[in-house]
C-alpha cells in the first residue's frame, strides 16, 4: 500500500511559481510511473505530466511542455512538480497517482489558483 500527499498548492499571480511535492509512504516509489494530473471546475480529469521509474523518462501535455518540469527524489521517496509560468488556465486541483501493474493509487490533492 502506498499513501500519498500533495502538497505545495496555493495562490499565484499569472506568470508565478510554485512547486508541487507527492510525498509517498508505506512503500518506496521504486518500479512505479508516477504523475500528476489535474482537475479544473467542470472540467475532465487531465494528464499533466509523469516520470518513470525505470529509466527516469519523461511525458508532459502540450499544454504544460517547457513551462513545467517533473523530477523524483529517490532519497525522500518524493516526485516534484516544478511549476513556472503559470496561466489561470492552469488554475484546477492537482493530484498524484503512483502506478505499478494493477497497483493504482491516489493522493487527495492539492489546490492551484491562479490569479492577479
Amino acid at each position: 500500500q502506498v499513501h500519498l500527499v500533495e502538497s505545495g498548492g496555493g495562490l499565484v499571480q499569472p506568470g508565478g511559481s510554485l512547486r508541487l511535492s507527492c510525498a509517498a509512504s508505506g512503500s518506496t516509489l521504486d518500479g512505479y510511473a508516477v504523475g500528476w494530473f489535474r482537475q479544473a471546475p467542470g472540467k475532465e480529469r487531465e494528464g499533466v505530466s509523469c516520470i518513470s521509474s525505470r529509466d527516469g523518462s519523461t511525458y508532459y501535455a502540450d499544454s504544460v511542455k517547457g513551462r513545467f518540469t517533473i523530477s523524483k527524489d529517490n532519497a525522500k521517496n518524493t516526485v516534484n512538480l516544478q511549476m513556472n509560468s503559470l496561466e489561470p488556465e492552469d488554475t484546477a486541483v492537482y493530484y498524484c497517482n503512483a502506478k505499478l501493474q494493477e497497483f493504482d493509487y491516489w493522493g487527495q490533492g492539492t489546490q492551484v489558483t491562479v490569479s492577479s
